[in-house]
């Protein structure tokens, strides 16, 4: 009997696919933390940092901010919050992108918002590689105050702290990440203690970016400037109809703009 289980159980792990193999570290530009593995992502093509319009301060904040991390010097976790279709995740794959044209030896680490409890486990994967990693989590909106505590504590005050090489970079909706829960204040003991808990994740990031909505003027400069690096045709008036349609002026409307200009042009862009 014994030999039949063990018979069973050998086979079942021949039949059993090999554990993932997680990629170089120090070989490719971007990756995916994915069943606690880095994969190596298929490519990593982010716009040309000059071509996002509109956008110059923070530009500047975070390009700073990651030409520190990549050469090893203290840099802040960065949260990045404003108005839909306003660059936010753009902006930092360009800018991880520039750094590492500029020489720079930092590469970028997408995250699943779903996966945060296993971030320590890249912190270890990561730790001893020779190289700064900007692990982006983008669209983050925390709904349980549990995953805001487990947050806030990856970010200060845990009992490991994060390696040198690696800061957060998180993009919301949201200003604060989390919802006021109006129910949750009207319950608690003390309501200020729930806005208090609310407001300490976002507390948590050194540096709070914003981004605002886009006038006309700005999406017509988005528009113009992707159109001219592409050699396109501009006229203000179609790409305002075009978003005149889509109901909202945006980076990503001009973009999806851009993108049906090309296509009606013949070209690829």
């Amino acid at each position: 009997m014994e030999d039949t289980l063990a018979r069973i159980a050998a086979a079942l792990e021949r039949l059993a696919p090999p554990p993932p193999t997680s990629a170089d570290p120090l070989a490719h530009p971007a990756y995916v933390w994915r069943e606690r593995t880095l994969t190596a992502t298929r490519t990593f093509a982010p716009l040309a940092i000059e071509l996002l319009q509109g956008v110059d301060a923070q530009k500047k904040m975070l390009h700073d901010n990651l030409a520190r991390l990549a050469a090893g010097h203290a840099a802040q976790d960065v949260l990045m919050w404003g108005a839909r279709g306003t660059g936010k995740s753009a902006l930092v794959k360009s800018s991880v992108a520039a750094i590492q044209a500029e020489g720079g030896a930092i590469a970028l680490v997408e995250v699943a918002a779903d996966r945060l409890e296993t971030l320590p486990e890249l912190f270890a994967a990561i730790a001893d590689v020779p190289r700064a990693f900007v692990l982006f989590l983008d669209d983050l909106g925390i709904e349980a105050a549990a995953d805001a505590r487990a947050l806030r504590s990856l970010l200060q005050g845990g009992a490991e702290e994060r390696p040198a090489n690696a800061r957060l970079v998180v993009t919301s909706n949201r200003r604060h990440l989390v919802p006021r829960d109006i129910r949750e204040q009207e319950n608690a003991i003390n309501p200020r203690d729930s806005v208090d808990d609310h407001l300490a994740l976002a507390d948590r990031f050194g540096l709070s970016i914003g981004f605002h909505v886009v006038d006309q003027d700005h999406y017509l400069a988005i528009v113009r400037g992707y159109a001219e690096s592409y050699g396109l045709p501009f006229d203000a008036s179609d790409a305002i109809q075009w978003a005149t349609r889509r109901g909202s002026r945006s980076g990503r409307v001009a973009w999806q703009y851009v993108t049906d200009l090309a296509g009606r042009a013949g070209k690829a862009i």
